[in-house]
């Protein structure tokens, strides 16, 4: 049995409804009318999977709770609609001083979608802490 189990369908057009382990109901939508699109979803995928993977780092270098993390994704594609960039704007409440560069990138070290990416596709970060 695979660690992850996708069954997908779409019935017409070009919306199509994901059920994820048997559990989890996914709508995507390539014209972005009945869900978002695929690379709507991977932006949002990117920031929720660095999101717990930046704490992670977090706790690694000593913060053992950095309080509220936002993070703004802004992602530019192509005349094919092919991602090209995807940039975060990270805000973390703690105040990390000196550590932050290190963090980010033990954080893009653990995220497993930073892994999956090819790597003109990593998102160019940005932070402030202590906000």
């Amino acid at each position: 049995m695979a660690d992850i189990e996708v069954t997908s369908t779409c019935e017409e057009g070009y919306t199509v409804e994901s059920v994820i382990n048997g559990e989890w109901e996914l709508v995507v939508d390539a014209l972005s009318n009945d869900g978002p699109s695929a690379n709507e979803v991977l932006a949002a995928d990117y920031a929720s999977c660095y999101i717990p993977a930046f704490r992670v780092a977090a706790d690694k270098h000593g913060y053992d709770d950095v309080g509220n993390i936002e993070v703004d994704v802004e992602a530019d594609l192509d005349e094919d609609d092919d991602l090209v960039s995807i940039a975060f704007d990270m805000s973390v409440e703690e105040d990390l001083g000196d550590d932050e560069q290190d963090i980010v990138e033990l954080g893009e070290d653990i995220c497993h979608v930073h892994s999956a990416l090819r790597e003109e596709l990593h998102a160019d970060i940005t932070i402030e802490s202590g906000v």
